[in-house]
């Protein structure tokens, strides 16, 4: 009688540890996702693949070194780069500017000839 209450008490204790710990790897699984920052490559393929969603593009190029930027009372960081297509038969350049934490476009300019 002692031995199967030691047994129910042993498997009690193992499913409360094994749900915690599980519980506890997703939580920070998930924290460390939100904290990742993308990588300037990962950034040029997110407007990459903007871009390719309208034509065919000729090149494309990235700053690595990570840019502190400022919008009102917003701090962040961000990667400069540029995209060069072809429209109506000629080279046009674009420069942007890209949040380095989900590679979203803050600013895009078209470069005059």
């Amino acid at each position: 009688m002692e031995n199967d209450n030691q047994l129910s008490l042993f498997k009690g204790g193992l499913a409360l540890g094994l749900s915690v710990g599980l519980a506890g790897g997703v939580a920070s699984a998930l924290w460390v996702k939100k904290r990742q920052r993308l990588g300037a490559d990962a950034v040029l393929n997110v407007v990459k693949d903007a871009f390719l969603k309208e034509g065919p593009i000729e090149g494309s190029w990235i700053n690595f070194e990570k840019q502190p930027l400022r919008k009102f009372a917003v701090h962040s960081e961000g990667y400069t780069g540029g995209i060069t297509r072809l429209e109506d038969g000629k080279l046009v350049s674009y420069e942007f500017l890209a949040d380095a934490n989900t590679g979203t476009v803050l600013d895009i300019q078209r470069l005059k000839d």
